[in-house]
This record gives C-alpha cells, sequence and structure tokens, in this order.
C-alpha cells in the first residue's frame, strides 16, 4: 500500500488531489444551520488534508453523511462540516453544491495551489452505493474527471465496496491517507502479537451487529465484557427474565452456542451482575430525571426495561480490565446520551484511563461517548473513526477500500 508520504515525494503541487474523507458526523437539527455535536472524524482526516494542502496540492474532499436515498437531501448536506473543516484549517474552504455537475466542476476548476474544497454528500448520487458494477463505475468515472490523484483516508468508509471508495483508487494513482495507516496500524496490535490479557468491551443495541467479531475474538481474547442492549439477549440465553428489555430473538440459539464455545476454550465470558431498569425509555431532548431502579441481573421485573449496566457490574468490570495489556472496546453499556444512565458508559471509560493497557476505543458511539463524557482522547491508546470497519477488520473480513488502495 503506497503512503502519502510516497505520493508527496513525487509532488503533488499544482496537481488535483482527491481525499475521500469520512466526515459523516452527527447532525442536531434546530432552528437556523444544523450543528456538528462531535467533529472527531473532521479532527482526524484534517493532518492529511493540510499536509496535502501546504505541499502544493488542489484538495478535493469528498464524503457521505447519513443515509440519503441517491438523491440531494438538505438534512443530510455537508455544508455545516465544510465549514468546521475551514475552521480547523485556519483558511477558507470552498464547498460545491454537487457531487460531479456544475457547482463541482466550477469549484475545482477555481482551485489554486495549496486551496482546499469539500464537493457534497456522495450519497447524494445513486452510483455512489449502487450494488450493480456498471452504475457504480460510471459514478466513478465522473469523480475520477475531478481529479489526477487519489487519497483515501476515510477509514469509517472502507468496509463498503462504493464507487468512491473503491472503484475510484483503480481510476487514478492512489496512496493511503494518514489515518488509514494509524487505523490499520492500531489494529494489526489487536490480531497480531497481542499482548495478554486481552481483554474485549462489547456493547451497543444490537447482539446481531457483534456475532461476527465475537465468533472470531473467541480464538484470541482471554475475556469478554458484555453491557449494552446486547446483553438482555445474552441474559435470556441463560433463561432470565428480561422484562421489555431488549431483545432479538432469533439470535438466542447462537448466544448460546458462543457461550459453551467460550467455556470450552477458556475464555472468560464476563455478563452484568446487576442493571438499571425503568419502566420506559428516558426523553433523550429534554432530559427529564428518569428515575431508574437497580436490580440483579437475573431478577429483572416483567414491565421494565434496562436502560444500563448496574454500579456493581461496573466495579466488576472496572476489575476485569485493570491487569489488562490490551484492551479493544465498541459500544456503550447504556443510554448514555441521558444522564441517568451514563455511568456504565463512563465506567469503562475511566478504567481504560485509570488501566496501563494498550486501549483502542473502536468508533462509533463509544467514540463519542468518550468525548461527549469529557474524557481527554490522549488518555486512550487510539480511538477509532470507524466502528463498522474496525469490527470487520477484527472479524479476518477483507476490506473493500482497503484491498483498492493495494498495489
Amino acid at each position: 500500500m503506497k503512503t502519502i508520504d510516497e505520493l508527496l515525494a513525487e509532488g503533488v503541487a499544482g496537481k488535483r488531489v482527491f481525499v475521500r474523507a469520512d466526515l459523516n458526523v452527527p447532525l442536531e437539527h434546530g432552528t437556523g444551520s444544523a450543528k456538528i455535536t462531535d467533529d472527531g472524524r473532521i479532527r482526524a482526516v484534517q493532518p492529511t488534508i493540510a499536509t496535502l494542502a501546504e505541499a502544493g496540492a488542489r484538495v478535493i474532499v469528498a464524503s457521505h453523511l447519513g443515509r440519503p436515498k441517491g438523491a440531494p437531501d438538505p438534512a443530510f448536506s455537508l455544508a455545516p462540516a465544510a465549514a468546521r473543516l475551514g475552521e480547523l484549517l485556519g483558511a477558507d474552504v470552498a464547498f460545491a453544491t454537487d457531487t460531479v455537475g456544475e457547482s463541482a466542476t466550477s469549484v475545482v476548476a477555481g482551485l489554486a495551489d495549496g486551496q482546499v474544497a469539500v464537493i457534497e454528500n456522495l450519497r447524494f448520487n445513486a452510483g455512489e452505493t449502487s450494488k450493480d458494477d456498471a452504475e457504480r463505475g460510471a459514478f466513478a468515472d465522473q469523480l475520477a474527471g475531478l481529479a489526477d490523484l487519489y487519497v483515501g483516508d476515510g477509514f469509517g468508509a472502507v468496509h463498503r465496496k462504493h464507487a468512491s471508495v473503491f472503484d475510484l483508487p483503480a481510476r487514478l494513482p492512489h496512496a493511503a491517507g494518514y489515518l488509514i495507516a494509524t487505523e490499520v496500524g492500531v489494529l494489526k496490535k489487536l490480531t497480531d502479537d497481542v499482548k495478554r490479557p486481552y481483554a474485549v468491551v462489547l456493547g451497543g443495541a444490537k447482539v446481531s451487529d457483534k456475532l461476527g467479531v465475537i465468533d472470531h475474538l473467541l480464538d484470541k481474547a482471554d475475556r469478554i465484557l458484555i453491557g449494552g442492549g446486547m446483553l438482555f439477549t445474552f441474559l435470556k440465553a441463560q433463561g432470565h427474565e428480561i422484562g421489555s428489555s431488549l431483545l432479538q430473538e432469533d439470535q438466542i440459539t447462537v448466544v448460546q452456542e458462543y457461550l459453551e464455545r467460550a467455556k470450552e476454550r477458556g475464555v472468560e465470558f464476563v455478563l452484568p451482575v446487576d442493571v438499571l431498569v425503568a419502566p420506559e425509555f428516558p426523553d433523550l431532548k429534554t432530559k427529564a430525571p428518569a428515575h431508574p431502579t437497580t436490580v440483579a441481573a437475573d431478577a429483572m421485573p416483567a414491565g421494565q426495561q434496562g436502560l444500563d449496566i448496574g454500579p456493581e457490574t461496573c466495579a466488576l468490570y472496572a476489575s476485569k480490565l485493570a491487569d489488562a495489556a490490551t484492551v479493544f472496546w465498541n459500544g456503550p453499556m447504556g443510554v448514555f446520551e441521558h444522564p441517568d444512565y451514563a455511568e456504565g458508559t463512563r465506567a469503562v471509560a475511566q478504567a481504560l484511563v485509570d488501566s496501563p493497557a494498550f486501549s483502542v476505543v473502536g468508533g462509533g458511539d463509544s467514540a463519542a461517548a468518550v468525548r461527549i463524557l469529557g474524557f481527554d482522547e490522549k488518555a486512550f491508546g487510539h480511538i477509532s473513526t470507524g466502528g463498522g470497519a474496525s469490527l470487520e477488520y477484527l472479524e479476518g473480513k477483507t476490506l473493500p477500500g482497503l484491498a483498492a488502495l493495494e498495489d
């Protein structure tokens, strides 16, 4: 895989460099313009963009945001991300209101050496995500017409076989940006010659999202800690009452098999001993007090739903992480967006800060939670920008966006 430093050594001054970034940031829509609630992904790609601009490249930044249906949708515009990128770079960033149309062509043509532009959301064009190779390729051809070189640095999208991620690198001389190089280097530490004990913390809503990585990590991890909405499928698999908690009933048999395999292989599977419950889901807009009750994980009352791990579990999980040499964490422990259900996620984050382990926060909601809860990012070994990409890498899958950057 060619590095950006090798590309820079060959010279990029005056050349149009297409940077496939991941500016898929969370937006809060209120009166007036949308507000970015977590700019971590923009800050993560800034070094690549700034370095190219300083070397005299004419930088064209492209990304997706959200899941628009292949047509323009103002709710998913990249305009707020472009504005924030300009603030971080300390320079004006031009913005094209389309992807490959008149605005993009004009904006790119108007770039001088060292200037940066952002084109509109790639998913406003159906060709970006099309499963039809010809349609996807046709869009990649149009994107290639905007540039001379390609730099892949959107790690959060490399597990997608999309036009700008997979097809476009085949049409232009290409290299990996600093972010992708860093992400891959970190993930190799979780798969090759891992320092032990190796602990994995998995949370989030759906157990189905994590089955592949659990299956793969049963051969690698020493202990696996479970939280989030997915924990209730595990409790149900053990025969416990879970009230009205989130449940993926079709996954119970698979979960039971994984628990048995973990026992056979000596992998410690750690489940909560207590949980916070309430009759209904909290109001995340008003953050009104939810008044949860703490109950034993094996004695949840009917009509109540679990929304976070309890205090005894927080202490238990902290103890299981205290002696770890390597930790991978993906997914919050509860509904961290509400203060009454943030303590489980906070406890795991604090345990990683206190531990001497090499800790990797695996993107997505857990990465956002770390920042929202006020932790110093530098206190962790690495905070990934790609939750899904990180998980698929750890599953041993070939990621299309990485494969496309290989020579």
